[in-house]
């Protein structure tokens, strides 16, 4: 088990004043099966009220709303977050995650990677093997991109980033997740924090034995204690950690994101 202090702050700077703004946040790190998490505090600029909920997946959900005019746009959580990988507790399936998603359905390009995991999967007698295959399929999406920030967007599927072998983390979970999912596995998309400094991470968690296993396709390794869950889902759409509104007249905005993980030793 590992103690985690995270630190998350996302800003955004408006060229020109707006108003009515309103706002939808997946940013808050839950308790859950395999990390507690305390101490949290979320501050949004310019101050006004937050309502919270939790969606149909169980991630924290705050909304809010701005109406007077403001040229930036700020808020940060922090907190303290003990994850214990080696004793996940085990979760109700649900059988959603059997199925492709928007961003996950599989076209050749996938369909190839299969048919290589299959044949490899089969030469090595591991057939059926749910972690054996997904730690194939990982392999393979590792293999077969190039990390290229600016090369996708967040509208680019699972099949088209395959197709072009460029990507970020998002791109390399989908493919994942589309593997998967072709190959019988269940699988879910994973937005959340790593150790270190810089922007938010996504990987993969498959459905074994009762409980969710984590996969990062963009290091090619299990994920560990090092790794911060914040919000789950079919694929990004259900875990886009911030979204809004608001009304100008041809404003242009500029975002600016740091994600800081350290762990704290007694």
């Amino acid at each position: 088990m590992k103690k985690l202090v995270f630190d998350y702050v996302m800003k955004l700077s408006f060229s020109d004043a707006v108003t009515d703004h309103r706002f939808q946040l997946r940013c808050v790190p839950a308790s859950g099966p395999r990390q507690q998490v305390v101490d949290v505090k979320v501050k949004v600029l310019p101050e006004t009220d937050l309502e919270t909920e939790h969606d149909g997946f169980g991630s924290v959900v705050m909304t809010g709303f701005i109406p007077k005019p403001h040229t930036s746009f700020e808020y940060s959580v922090t907190g303290i977050a003990f994850v214990d990988n080696d004793h996940t507790q085990s979760e109700e399936f649900k059988p959603l995650y059997n199925y492709d998603s928007v961003l996950t359905v599989p076209g050749p390009t996938i369909e190839a990677l299969c048919k290589n995991c299959r044949e490899k999967l089969a030469e090595e007698h591991k057939t059926g093997d749910s972690m054996a295959t997904a730690s194939e399929i990982m392999s393979q999406v590792f293999n077969a991109f190039t990390y290229t920030p600016g090369s996708t967007t967040i509208r680019t599927t699972a099949e088209e980033a395959l197709e072009q072998g460029t990507g970020v983390c998002q791109d390399y979970a989908h493919a994942m997740l589309a593997a998967c999912r072709d190959l019988g596995i269940a699988s879910r998309y994973i937005a959340g924090l790593l150790i270190g400094e810089g922007a938010t991470h996504a990987w993969v968690e498959i459905y074994d034995n009762g409980r969710w296993v984590g996969f990062d396709p963009t290091h090619n390794r299990l994920v560990n204690d090092d790794y911060i869950t914040i919000s789950h889902g079919r694929d990004y759409r259900d875990c886009v950690i911030d979204i809004g509104t608001f009304s100008g007249a041809n404003v242009e905005q500029r975002q600016w994101v740091n994600a800081s993980v350290h762990e704290q030793v007694a």
